[in-house]
């Protein structure tokens, strides 16, 4: 029969430091109660844990297949002022998001 494992006081008050949990706030006996069910539960996960590497479902892909840092011709305003009538001045003219009087 396996061993289960126990957490001790200094694991215990590192896990509620960092989940940020207070002893105080809350009873310390319910607190190891839980951290101990989750431990229980990450036990049962392990045993449908294989061998295989979680990376290998994202195959690497060589440098030579992606597209390449060319830098090509950018759009020019006159470009610009042809695709919509809501360019002016430099910039796109867009709805208000946010304190527009306009709905009234």
């Amino acid at each position: 029969m396996k061993k289960k494992p126990v957490i001790d006081d200094e694991t215990f008050e590192n896990l509620l430091y960092l989940s940020r949990l207070s002893p105080e706030s809350t009873n310390k006996e319910t607190l190891a109660s839980q951290v101990r069910q989750i431990v229980d539960y990450f036990e049962v996960l392990s045993k449908y844990a294989g061998d295989e590497n979680p990376y290998d479902a994202y195959p690497a892909i060589p440098a030579e297949v992606l597209r390449g840092n060319d830098v090509g011709p950018a759009f020019v305003p006159a470009d610009l002022k042809q695709m919509t009538p809501e360019f002016k001045d430099g910039y796109f003219r867009v709805p208000g998001m946010l304190g527009n009087d306009d709905h009234r």
